[in-house]
């Protein structure tokens, strides 16, 4: 039996013999590194600051605007500073180091490296949001022309990239619709939005945040959102349909377009939520179904990162109808230049300071650019062709069932289940994502709730080689191995990774959260008067 504390490695022979992927032996470091502001000492630098200049330093600053003593900021040098980062960074797992594939509905790809050195160029880089409209020609054109790129992509007549993060888009969207019916005078009547089970929880999220009651659909017995309850759910308070599709199970659903009329025909709006558009690239279109808006995330479809969460970048497009309301401002070209456009009366208003998160704006439009519009459509249909090639290895694995829609394949994703190989073991679908950490990769359960029971959520997107998706398919074969013969070993991990196990209560007791160094001081050292 194989030791709890050393994932299974063989030989490159032993792994030809078997006809099996060859399992990396792992051991993330761990440096027991201190917070940064238990560092350094009292008068260390990293850099020598040149003096201000004499007239800089002669402008007197209001006494409100004075801090009563300097800020307990750390003091350290150079050296100090690279090796506390690398340090930590030797401590995580990332895309540039494992088979992400575990991170569904995130669409975690590969992101070109060129792309970062142009947005690290100082004509990028050193922007300042301030600057006269003239000085910042170049961005704005960057601006404007992904915006007709995804004009093109979703058959959308409008674009706006101002909003920070897939689920700001999504707000937007709403807010559009709320000020849409409010211009109508319908708003008071239309106080529904309906979407489903399984589409992002964003959507409902929200709707509800913008005063919407919300109607949530499940699915029918093979998966799909219920068409019989969509009917019986709308009427004339129906403000809007909020549906991803595919939805977060990988499900494509084939009546979408009927969806869309049925909502239509109470007058009310329809908006889809592309955020994961990865396995449907260049073949179909948000208008093509006949919504009104849709969304992106350019921090997963379009290969920006997800930076640990942000700063991300949302995409809103709208058909002509919706687009008074766009977030304002909005890139305008008159054919010779561009400029920013304020004077929008019936915009919503702004989503974000300035004008998005331009540095993935800018990883965005190069990525689409390098690509074209035949690769992206390649990339689409690579995503798919390796999502159901991981689905054929995954099946075979003892435990596992693929809920719904029996014998369909899937688009960009699965939502598997652990249930089996739970009733068998008692083993949690959690536990197989801490033991995946022994293995230095990721895996990812599913948002809440839970309609599928021990969910396992993957998304090989594009990035991924057969090898890749093999070794990855291995890995949770033989955690499923391990589950059935040794549980105890399943049970009790991670052994190889950083940390052990998060404790529940520093998640789910306020009074432990620590999010500032007077926090920690007071919470956690046990400092009075801090």
């Amino acid at each position: 039996m194989t030791a709890p504390h050393a994932p299974v490695s063989v030989s490159p022979e032993e792994a030809r013999i078997a006809g099996k992927p060859r399992l990396r032996r792992f051991q993330q470091a761990s440096w027991d590194e201190k917070l940064i502001f238990e560092l350094g000492s009292p008068g260390e630098r990293g850099v020598l600051v040149p003096a201000a200049d004499p007239s800089i330093g002669k402008a007197e600053i209001p006494a409100d605007l004075r801090r009563a003593e300097p800020p307990a900021l750390p003091e350290m040098s150079q050296q100090q500073v690279l090796r506390h980062y690398l340090r930590l960074s030797q401590e995580n797992l990332g895309a540039d180091l494992n088979i992400d594939v575990g991170q569904g509905t995130c669409t975690m790809k590969y992101s070109p490296k060129v792309n970062d050195q142009f947005v690290r160029d100082p004509r990028i880089a050193a922007l300042h949001p301030l600057q006269d409209e003239d000085t910042v020609q170049g961005v704005l054109g960057i601006i404007h022309s992904l915006e007709q790129l995804l004009k093109e992509i979703s058959g959308m007549d409008r674009v706006s990239l101002q909003p920070g993060a897939g689920s700001a888009a999504i707000y937007t969207n709403v807010a559009m619709i709320r000020a849409y019916f409010a211009a109508r005078g319908e708003l008071e009547e239309r106080d529904e939005v309906i979407t489903t089970i399984f589409s992002h929880p964003s959507n409902a999220a929200c709707a509800k945040t913008a005063g919407f009651k919300v109607i949530t659909l499940h699915p029918d017995a093979d998966g799909y959102p219920d068409i019989e309850a969509l009917k019986a759910a709308v009427g004339p308070r129906t403000a809007a349909l909020l549906i991803t599709n595919p939805e977060d199970t990988g499900i494509y659903n084939p009546r979408i377009e009927e969806f869309v009329r049925i909502v239509h025909e109470v007058g009310g709006l329809c908006s889809y939520d592309q955020a994961n558009a990865n396995g449907i690239l260049g073949i179909t279109r948000a208008r093509d179904a006949g919504f009104d808006l849709c969304h992106f995330n350019l921090h997963k479809t379009f290969s920006t990162p997800h930076a640990c969460g942000g700063p991300a970048a949302g995409a809103c497009a709208v058909s002509e109808d919706l687009a008074p309301y766009l977030p304002r401002p909005t890139v305008e070209f008159d054919g010779s230049s561009y400029r920013l456009d304020d004077d929008r009366p019936d915009s919503v208003g702004k989503m974000r300071p300035f004008y998005g998160v331009v540095p993935n704006l800018v990883r965005a439009y190069a990525w689409i650019m390098s690509l074209g519009a035949e690769g992206l459509r390649a990339a689409a249909e690579t995503a798919v062709l390796n999502n159901n090639y991981l689905l054929h290895k995954v099946r075979q694995i003892p435990g596992v069932s693929v809920p719904y829609a029996a014998g369909h394949p899937r688009v960009e994703q699965v939502r598997y289940s652990w249930e089996q190989l739970h009733e068998d073991t008692g083993l949690h679908s959690e536990d197989i994502g801490l033991r995946a950490a022994d293995f230095g990769t990721h895996y990812w359960t599913s948002h809440h709730p839970y309609v599928v029971p021990e969910p396992m959520t993957l998304e090989p997107t594009e990035s991924y080689t057969r090898t890749d998706l093999d070794e990855y398919a291995a890995i949770l074969a033989e955690i499923a191995r391990e589950a059935y013969e040794d549980p105890e070993t399943v049970r009790t991990a991670p052994h190889r990774s950083t940390i052990h196990r998060v404790r529940p209560e520093a998640l789910d007791d306020p009074a432990t959260w620590a999010v500032s160094w007077r926090a920690y001081r007071r919470k956690v050292l046990g400092e009075a008067g801090r």
